[in-house]
């Protein structure tokens, strides 16, 4: 297949807080060499890495630096980060919304962007002028625009809003709108960054299966940024990971979902040492190994048990009868595989705190990334503590054969396993 679009050497920097230099003489001195003599920015500093998460000590930082890549024509690539990675960014320049500070990006045919609500729309015109509108910056003929108007508006489901000001639009409107005009005036590259996220299920299902026919049927490109999992692998075949400006992963779709998750997921331990408005909570949470010491990878075989060390503090003299433990352990795409539970009794409090080692059933799981909830309740009647995403554990490869069964949407299995109290 063809290159649809090459990025070659993409960095993009961005100064911190106030724009100018702070002196006259400075200002006059950076407009005189970039726009008279076409030199660089004379006051540009080396930056540091983009990590939101920490103060560092240059004004400048990196919001893409180095991005090499190319897609292929008929592709559909996801583009996956937590917020701050650079997605939107590396987006914008494809767009040409902002240049970039280094590199360059060669692309083949016409792009159509939707990166945020209201992308390209006039606020004061109705949203018959925005299509047209959209169309003629896209390079097409009214006559071009008028033969797909109708599908376009059918498919926005805002027919009967279709003569009003945008200005006056919901946001899903908008949205419904934009991604209408995106994907039906014939791009050769769809870029969609999350704004799907603003539309109901309904449209988020049309668009994702618009997209789908738009790359597979009528082999165009799409760029497609999301926070949903399940959508980047029902949508996308191959994908990037970025992390601070640095493409990390870049490989088939489902390799670089697991590597996000297993980076971004792993919660080692739960640690809560006070909680004034409950009288029984979790105070910490935690996998052990096999000799009940505290794990540092999480990392099993499947032959192995998964040991979780709950620790419970309460202020109650007595334990209502039906108070319950569980355990629910969730596959990294959020579905729930099966629940443990345990019935606490009046006797079971010797003290403010309360220890238990579970030990989970074996040659369950396959090999994958996972994370457990953890509840104390009475059923149908009160809910103590919830910690949701307590801790993680990973199932290595092994040999030894697993239990399969197929996926489950709705309801659970409820599983045996060994609750060991510690004295």
């Amino acid at each position: 297949m063809p290159t649809a679009i090459k990025f070659e050497n993409i960095s993009k920097q961005y100064r911190l807080g106030v724009v100018s230099t702070q002196t006259l003489s400075h200002d006059l001195n950076r407009w005189w060499k970039m726009n008279i003599r076409g030199q660089e920015d004379p006051y540009l500093k080396i930056g540091e890495v983009n990590d939101r998460a920490h103060k560092g000590e240059s004004e400048y930082v990196w919001a893409l630096k180095d991005i090499n890549f190319e897609v292929q024509q008929g592709d559909v690539l996801g583009i996956i980060g937590k917020n701050g990675a650079g997605k939107s960014t590396l987006l914008k320049i494809l767009s040409k919304v902002t240049a970039p500070t280094t590199g360059t990006i060669k692309a083949a045919g016409r792009i159509a962007s939707l990166l945020e609500v209201g992308t390209g729309f006039h606020p004061e015109m109705t949203g018959r002028e925005n299509i047209y509108m959209n169309g003629a910056i896209m390079g097409m003929t009214k006559a071009e625009i008028t033969r797909r108007f109708d599908e376009i508006v059918d498919f926005s489901g805002v027919e009967r809003y279709i003569d009003t000001p945008a200005k006056r639009y919901s946001s899903g409107m908008t949205v419904r709108l934009g991604f209408a005009i995106a994907a039906h005036l014939e791009p050769e590259i769809l870029v969609v960054d999350e704004v799907l996220a603003v539309g109901d299920a309904e449209f988020q299902k049309k668009a994702i299966g618009k997209m789908q026919d738009v790359s597979r049927g009528e082999g165009r490109t799409v760029l497609f940024v999301s926070h949903n999992m399940d959508a980047m692998l029902n949508l996308c075949k191959t994908g990037i990971v970025l992390e601070n400006g640095y493409i990390s992963r870049s490989s088939e779709i489902s390799g670089c979902v697991d590597f996000y998750l297993q980076r971004n997921n792993q919660n080692t331990e739960f640690i809560c040492e006070s909680n004034l408005n409950k009288t029984i909570f979790f105070s910490h949470i935690a996998c052990l190994n096999s000799d009940n010491t505290q794990s540092t990878s999480n990392s099993y075989l499947s032959v192995e048990n998964v040991i979780i060390s709950l620790t419970i503090k309460t202020t109650l003299q007595v334990i209502s009868k039906n108070t319950i433990v569980d355990i629910s352990v969730y596959s990294n795409k959020n579905i729930l595989l099966f629940v443990v539970e345990h019935e606490l009794n009046a006797n079971m409090i010797k003290s403010e705190t309360i220890q238990i080692n579970v030990k989970l059933p074996n040659k369950l799981i396959a090999p994958g990334l996972y994370y457990i909830e953890c509840a104390i309740h009475e059923p149908n009647v009160l809910v103590h503590d919830v910690v949701r995403e307590a801790c993680s554990f990973t199932i290595l490869d092994s040999d030894t054969p697993y239990l399969k069964y197929n996926g489950i949407s709705q309801g659970f299995f409820l599983m045996n396993a060994d609750w060991q109290m510690k004295e």
